[in-house]
């Protein structure tokens, strides 16, 4: 169930740089977040498990401490996925309806149809997401129900990707004595989380800039059209710093938080940094280094990123539908500067993206990191409420003698 018996929903965001456990509660379809818990990530890389005990210990202890500070325990979450190389493409299903109106029952089952679409044996659909309907092959249909046709067509967003990856997650997931409730691509839940209903109906790009990748979801007449995902972020950066000062990680991530910038100026030259060195005793630790080439560091891979995706965009097709909105989220957006860059790069007006659905969120974890997390709540309670809808919608009618038996049973029994 997207909602327990209690009333909590859980969201865990497995990162490659920290895994996040929100705990909220539903109220009448609104969401206030009660626990939380994140730690540092370890046995993960660009979303992808390399390390089961050290991924599991990550995901038990975030979750554990969710748990301790709303003094409840959970069993189901849904969970952010951006390993397995996601893939977006539109596929279309067509029926033959003879030409009466088109009823509930027509609608459920096209897109049970559409639901079912075979993939190759190596990937699974991870969303079958229905963005259009056709009647008679008139496309651009919103609402086909009372219309007569001859044919109901319907347009699938579907995601999908590589089955093994996603198989260890939920391994991990698992051996914490947890259930698998849902899985949510990251882009699709930090939409859903920082964007306004407006900018979801005109058209916007939503880019969250992780730890170990930075994905996309273009938004476009209420619904996700496309999603991808590019294998850079933050945690390339300091790797990057860390190689080009000579100073170990930690370091390199102090650095890029507290001096951190891609956009340069005349002062970098004159700004000193002590950069501590690797192996080094800790009298001699500290070599002072312009802040000019900490920027000249970091510049070079922001705009890799951001260049990437760009290019990614412009070969989905859905740079011009996306219009001129770009929402930057994710620990890596926070980086000073990169709203700027991205603007430039993109060419496009830009927003820093925080969580808005959900309340309970102290100013700490209220911030663009913590937008996939707080997505995934509002994910969970959207799919309660479309279960609810199907549950309401009338039974899809069978032919043929085993289904007229299995209504006779259903019947007298």
């Amino acid at each position: 169930m997207a909602v327990s018996r209690n009333g909590l929903i859980a969201g865990l965001d497995v990162g490659s740089s920290k895994v996040c456990c929100f705990i909220a509660r539903a109220d009448g379809g609104t969401l206030r977040v009660i626990g939380i818990g994140h730690q540092l990530s370890r046995g993960l890389r660009s979303g992808n498990v390399i390390d089961m005990e050290a991924a599991e210990g990550s995901i038990r202890a975030a979750v554990e401490t969710a748990e301790r500070m709303c003094g409840e325990t959970i069993r189901d979450v849904f969970v952010s996925i951006s390993a397995g190389n996601p893939q977006s493409h539109t596929m279309g299903v067509e029926m033959a309806i003879d030409g009466h109106e088109v009823s509930d029952a027509d609608v459920a089952r096209v897109l049970e149809q559409g639901r079912r679409m075979d993939q190759p044996g190596d990937r699974e659909i991870l969303h079958s997401i229905p963005v259009g309907y056709t009647i008679d092959g008139s496309r651009g249909i919103k609402e086909p129900r009372g219309m007569a046709a001859e044919r109901l067509g319907v347009n699938m967003h579907v995601i999908t990707a590589a089955s093994g990856p996603l198989r260890n997650l939920a391994t991990c997931v698992a051996r914490g004595h947890l259930r698998l409730s849902g899985r949510v691509i990251a882009p699709f839940a930090s939409g859903l989380a920082c964007l306004v209903e407006d900018e979801m109906d005109l058209g916007v790009t939503l880019i969250d800039m992780g730890g170990g990748t930075t994905s996309l979801a273009v938004f476009y007449d209420g619904q996700l059209v496309h999603a991808d995902v590019v294998p850079l972020g933050g945690a390339h950066v300091t790797n990057d710093i860390a190689r080009g000062l000579s100073t170990p990680l930690a370091h390199a991530e102090r650095l890029k938080t507290l001096y951190g910038t891609v956009l340069p100026s005349q002062a970098d030259e004159n700004e000193m940094i002590d950069v501590p060195q690797v192996g080094e005793t800790e009298e001699h630790a500290q070599n002072p280094v312009p802040r000019s080439i900490l920027t000249g560091i970091i510049k070079p891979r922001v705009e890799e990123t951001l260049e990437q995706v760009r290019e990614r965009l412009v070969a989905s097709g859905f740079e011009k539908l996306a219009g001129r909105r770009v929402v930057l989220t994710g620990g890596a957006s926070q980086l000073q500067g990169v709203r700027e860059l991205a603007a430039r790069t993109l060419d496009k007006q830009v927003r820093l993206g925080r969580p808005i659905r959900v309340g309970g969120l102290a100013e700490a974890t209220g911030g663009p990191a913590f937008s996939a997390c707080a997505g995934l709540l509002t994910y969970a309670l959207q799919e309660q409420a479309q279960r609810v809808i199907r549950l309401e919608e009338p039974e899809v009618e069978t032919t043929g003698p085993i289904a007229r038996i299995g209504r006779w049973l259903r019947a007298n029994f």
